[in-house]
């Protein structure tokens, strides 16, 4: 649940009037849901998801691009089913490059079907030979008339398969690296446009491999040309990112519930575990971290909001400390609750082999590193004077 008033500072009353409805929702129509036991499952329940929350207008933030909203949503969805949040943050992945760069015709095409959840996006951008290194694309966007023609392959795409639209990035002029890149929007249906394999993950989700062959688009289904679409790409990772780390929360959160639980019922030695000091020594930290994240999330979040051009150092602060803060609290939680917290049908190990990914997608912990160095680098030598 998103403890709204803990993070008061940097909320407006409407999004503590939105943390109180989602929790509800999720409560009532979520949480209820059986957890996936394997893929075709895990791609079934997505589409189901996707029209749930469609149903209680929740895709309104990321039309309107509220950040802080958007957090309050996925800490909450996290935190009752991580496949969910996973919907949630594909459609705002998918449709924030069309907010930001998207003619009239495109949006008013496709932001009212993404509001509905009735269509389902993914965001293409990651290939074999370019995780990281995004200037190592392979993929590209041949002009031909007014249309583009595109080749190439994409993997560990979210939605891969079941995505009506996808938000692609290829490269206009391959010898331009990050400056020959463009982005499109292409329908799932448009001839060339195969979907390879899936890639099964230890947490159900759906995720896979496509591929372009051929594939040809028109002029019409360009977001972003070169080399704006390099600049579109990073952009909305920069918005985004912070949701992530908001995500990492939830699941942090609902682990530390999970163990609180169990901590104060169960009995050892004849005493509750929660009496023993070395627990309360775990416990003490494991709160302290969350509530530590949670500060760093909104704060990037209300930055963005109040209209900062860029986040970059503090929305990488951000799913640095959250997601690794995570993956502690929720191994913290499977310890404390001993045999039960590594059974397959509890709600801890489920979040055990969820909160892994977050560590990597949208960049790693270690891009995420590095960007902050240098930001915080940059910010010192503008603020130093020149040596004499």
């Amino acid at each position: 649940m998103p403890d709204a008033h803990s993070i008061r500072a940097f909320l407006d009353s409407r999004h503590i009037e939105l943390a109180e409805r989602i929790e509800r929702f999720s409560a009532e129509r979520i949480a209820t849901l059986p957890l996936p036991a394997d893929d075709p499952t895990a791609r079934r329940q997505a589409r189901e998801i996707l029209a749930v929350l469609g149903t209680g207008d929740w895709y309104s933030p990321i039309i309107d691009q509220d950040l802080r909203a958007i957090a309050l949503i996925r800490e909450a969805l996290a935190a009752d089913s991580p496949l969910a949040d996973a919907v949630y943050a594909l459609q705002a992945l998918g449709s924030t490059p069309v907010v930001l760069a998207g003619s009239d015709d495109l949006k008013s095409w496709l932001l009212p079907r993404i509001a509905a959840g009735e269509l389902m996006t993914a965001f293409a951008m990651t290939e074999p030979d370019a995780g990281s290194d995004v200037a190592a694309m392979k993929t590209t966007a041949t002009r031909n008339g007014s249309d583009y023609v595109l080749n190439g392959r994409k993997t560990f795409i979210s939605n891969a398969g079941i995505a009506d639209s996808y938000t692609v990035f290829a490269s206009i002029d391959p010898s331009q690296g990050r400056k020959g890149i463009a982005c499109f929007v292409v329908s799932a249906e448009t001839p060339g446009l195969e979907f390879v394999k899936p890639q099964i993950m230890s947490a159900p989700h759906p995720l896979g491999e496509i591929q372009f062959v051929d594939c040809v688009v028109p002029g019409s289904a360009v977001l972003a040309a070169a080399p704006d679409g390099f600049k579109l790409g990073l952009r909305t990772l920069d918005r985004l990112r912070t949701t992530v780390a908001a995500a990492a929360c939830g699941m942090a959160a609902r682990a530390l519930r999970e163990a609180l639980n169990h901590a104060t019922r169960r009995e050892q030695f004849g005493t509750k575990l929660a009496d023993f000091q070395l627990t309360q020594a775990r416990i003490a930290t494991m709160a302290t971290e969350l509530a530590a994240a949670r500060l760093l999330v909104y704060r990037a979040a209300w930055e963005s909001d109040r209209g900062a051009a860029r986040v970059t150092m503090e929305s990488a602060m951000a799913k640095a400390f959250a997601t690794e803060a995570a993956q502690r609290i929720v191994d913290g939680a499977v310890q404390i609750l001993g045999g039960k917290g590594v059974l397959v049908d509890h709600p801890v190990d489920h979040l055990y082999r969820s909160v892994r990914a977050l560590r990597i997608y949208e960049g790693t912990t270690e891009v995420q590193q590095l960007t902050i160095a240098g930001q915080v680098i940059k910010r010192h030598r503008e603020a130093s004077p020149p040596e004499c």
